[in-house]
C-alpha cells in the first residue's frame, strides 16, 4: 500500500484531505486544532482555497473558514486563513474561472508564512477529494509540497469507503506525499460491519489511525479532540 510517512514531524502543521467532499474534513480540521491546543500549542488554521462563500460587511466569507477560524488560537485574519475566498460554490478550477480569479501558490505560501509565525502549528483544509484541483496549474500534492506538510486523510464511514480510502492513500503516495495517518468520521450511523471496516482500514492504510469520530449531531468539534491521537 501507500507510503508512510513515519518519521518525527519538525512541526505539527498538517495537511487535511479526504475521500470525498462533504464527509467531514471540516470537523476534523476543527478537531485537531482544539486537540492541538489541548496540548498546549498555539494552533490556527488555514483554507488556502474555499468555494462557495457568502458577501459580509467584511467580504465574502466560507462557511468551513470561518469554522477553522473560530477553533484557531490566536484568531488569525480571514484573508491569511482563506486567501481564495470564492462566491460561487463549484469546484475550485470553475468556481476561480467564474470569478474571474488566478490561483497563485505564492500568495497561497505567504499567507501560510504569516500563520506560520504566530502559532506552533497550523492545520490545513484541503478541498473536496485529492484528485480535485485548486487550479488548472494546482494541484492539492503541489500544495503540500510546497509547505513541505505530511498528509491527514479523513476517511467518510459509510458503504463504498474501502475503495475510497486505498485509492486515496495510493494517490497520495503516488504524488510523493507523505501520509502522517487518517481519522474516521462516521457519515452514516447506520452503516453495516462499520468496526469490520475499521479492521481493514487499520491494516491495509499502512499509516496511524489518528481517531473515530462518531456520528453527531449538533456537531462539537471540542468535544471530539480528546477522541484523537496525533501521531508523528
Amino acid at each position: 500500500m501507500p507510503a508512510v510517512y513515519d518519521g518525527p514531524m519538525g512541526t505539527s502543521d498538517v495537511y487535511v484531505t479526504g475521500t470525498d467532499t462533504g464527509i467531514g474534513k471540516t470537523v476534523a480540521s476543527s478537531a485537531l486544532l482544539h486537540a492541538l491546543r489541548l496540548r498546549g500549542l498555539r494552533a490556527v488554521g488555514m483554507k488556502p482555497l474555499a468555494s462557495g462563500c457568502e458577501h459580509t460587511a467584511a467580504g465574502w466569507r466560507n462557511e468551513d473558514a470561518l469554522a477553522l477560524q473560530a477553533a484557531s488560537d490566536p484568531r488569525p485574519e480571514y484573508a491569511d486563513l482563506n486567501p481564495y475566498a470564492l462566491p460561487l460554490p463549484l469546484a475550485p478550477e470553475l468556481a476561480a474561472r467564474e470569478a474571474g480569479v488566478t490561483v497563485e501558490m505564492d500568495k497561497i505560501r505567504a499567507a501560510f508564512a504569516r500563520l506560520r509565525a504566530q502559532a506552533d502549528a497550523v492545520v490545513v483544509e484541503g478541498v473536496g477529494g485529492w484528485a480535485a484541483p485548486l487550479s488548472a496549474s494546482i494541484n492539492q500534492a503541489d500544495v503540500v509540497h510546497a509547505l513541505d506538510l505530511p498528509v491527514v486523510l479523513v476517511v467518510g464511514l459509510r458503504l463504498g469507503c474501502l475503495n475510497h480510502a486505498y485509492l486515496t492513500a495510493r494517490a497520495i503516495a503516488a504524488d510523493g506525499c507523505r501520509l502522517a495517518g487518517w481519522i474516521g468520521n462516521t457519515v452514516d450511523p447506520g452503516m453495516a460491519c462499520r468496526d469490520d471496516n475499521l479492521g481493514l482500514l487499520a491494516t491495509r492504510l499502512g499509516a496511524p489511525c489518528w481517531g473515530i469520530f462518531p456520528h453527531a449531531a449538533p456537531v462539537d468539534p471540542a468535544a471530539l479532540a480528546p477522541l484523537l491521537t496525533i501521531h508523528g
